[in-house]
């Protein structure tokens, strides 16, 4: 018997915070929606001072003052219940799943800002084992084309543009999950993250049917490299299948594009050795989830702690990890990372198996090269947005240069320089040049769309032309001032 259920055990509310450590607390999520606020603290080299130097200085604060117990936090946000280490949050989290009193989980950004998460649906467990137990190279196999085609998408400078990267990869995703089939349909992707966006919130159940009915047309007839078709192969009806199918299409989207690049960029710094630890490393660093809110529908007792309805829960895994701490007990943190959900998540570790293999079969054609921000092994930044980080693919037959690499052209013959912080001008310039001749072939594509004589039909037509030549003309317009600028930087 444990103390949670033992009557002779007298339940207790949580601890609260003192008022300052709420006043901290309230102050470094406000300043997240004021990127500015870390340079000062950046320039003098005070780095404990930045917003992510304060929060963690305050977690730690709060694990020796409270002995490492749960502590309630309120902020401008919402008033939550945080366990300070990663063995409290998922026994508490267990427990009240076990007591079936948790409502849907949603992320929290670290400036307060909720959002949606995936729901949760457990994927059936021996269609689960046979994809984490297959060879690996038959994963690399089916991820192959749709990786050639991103690496073909590389800019003239070699670096991949992070729109590009993102497409390719949620195709890729939806090779995976739901077949060959379904690699051109771009609607199913934009179904999935619109439904997502919406959980909570009056128009799920809407977007929700919408997703069932989309992937219905691959449950009808599954592709049995896929995953669907495996699922469906072990008599597990297409209804039931179809929610835990969209639970991972939108982890695998996640971890495919954003986890996967940000794995590669630790590689390229030396801060992994292999593939497998590099995408574990960048789960721990930096989890998509980092901090989800579970609301508490009704009251329960964990050990001797009474947690009543209406509480609610901050799961912060990323928030309670130092920078440099090591990655502890959790050999694999890629169920907490993807996905909010306290009992486990089978699509979580499929996600993170697509991503090591997007990574592996990157790195088996070319070799990346980190642009920016600055990373290197023992310098990682706390935050690392796979939107803004610009990582170069360089051939690998062209990658002699030693540690010298990346500097020059990177990529193709074609390739102009990189354009990175502290080098020359003329850089900057040559890919100017390069943006500059794709603004112009795009005003050029968009004149072309306007004349086609099918918008003469009608007057909504016309209106639609003028729109098109409108765009073309900006694009021109921009292109001859990047080029200006160009012409300006290599003189």
């Amino acid at each position: 018997m444990t103390t949670a259920d033992s009557p002779a055990t007298a339940a207790r509310r949580p601890a609260t915070a003192w008022p300052l450590e709420n006043a901290v607390f309230s102050a470094a999520m406000v300043a997240q929606r004021l990127p500015w606020t870390d340079a000062p603290a950046r320039a003098l080299g005070l780095d404990a001072l930045t917003r992510d130097g304060l929060t963690r200085l305050l977690f730690a604060h709060l694990r020796r003052t409270r002995s490492g117990r749960p502590v309630r936090l309120s902020t401008p946000y919402g008033s939550f219940l945080v366990p300070l280490t990663t063995g409290d949050a998922e026994a508490m989290l267990t427990r009240a799943d076990e007591a079936g009193v948790l409502g849907p989980a949603s992320g929290l950004t670290p400036g307060g800002r909720r959002y949606g998460l995936s729901p949760h649906a457990p994927l059936d467990r021996e269609a689960a084992a046979a994809v984490a137990g297959a060879d690996p190279r038959a994963l690399d196999a089916l991820l192959a084309e749709d990786v050639d085609r991103a690496i073909a998408t590389r800019r003239g400078d070699g670096t991949l543009e992070w729109h590009a990267w993102y497409r390719g990869m949620l195709r890729l995703s939806r090779r995976v999950v739901a077949g060959a089939a379904a690699v051109e349909d771009t609607l199913l992707s934009e179904v999935t993250a619109a439904a997502t966006a919406a959980v909570g919130e009056r128009p799920y159940e809407a977007r929700s049917a919408a997703l069932r009915r989309r992937l219905e047309l691959y449950l009808a007839d599954p592709d049995p490299a896929s995953l669907t078709g495996q699922v469906l192969a072990r008599g597990v009806d297409a209804d039931a299948a179809a929610p835990a199918l969209a639970h991972t299409l939108a982890l695998v989207s996640e971890s495919a594009a954003g986890t996967a690049l940000q794995a590669l960029a630790l590689l390229a710094a030396g801060a992994a050795l292999s593939p497998r630890d590099a995408v574990g490393e960048a789960l721990r660093r930096y989890p998509p989830v980092a901090a989800a809110v579970h609301p508490v529908r009704a009251p329960f007792v964990w050990e001797d702690l009474a947690i009543g309805a209406g509480t609610e829960i901050l799961r912060a895994p990323g928030w309670l990890r130092g920078r440099d701490d090591p990655a502890g007990p959790e050999p694999d943190p890629g169920p907490a990372a993807l996905c909010g959900s306290p009992a486990g998540c089978a699509a979580a570790r499929i996600a993170a198996l697509v991503a090591e293999g997007v990574v592996r079969v990157v790195t088996a054609r070319v070799r990346p090269v980190v642009i920016a921000p600055g990373l290197g092994a023992d310098r990682l930044p706390d935050t690392l947005d796979p939107r803004t980080l610009l990582v170069a693919l360089e051939d690998l037959e062209e990658g002699s240069t030693g540690a010298g690499q990346g500097r020059g052209s990177v990529g193709r013959t074609t390739a102009v320089p990189v354009a990175a912080y502290g080098y020359a001008p003329a850089a900057y310039g040559a890919l100017a040049h390069a943006g500059a001749d794709r603004l112009e072939q795009h005003a050029r594509s968009l004149a072309a769309c306007a004349a086609d004589s099918g918008w003469d039909k009608d007057d909504a037509g016309e209106r639609f032309r003028m729109v098109l030549l409108g765009h073309a003309e900006r694009c021109a317009e921009a292109a001859d001032g990047v080029r200006r600028a160009a012409r300006r930087l290599a003189d």
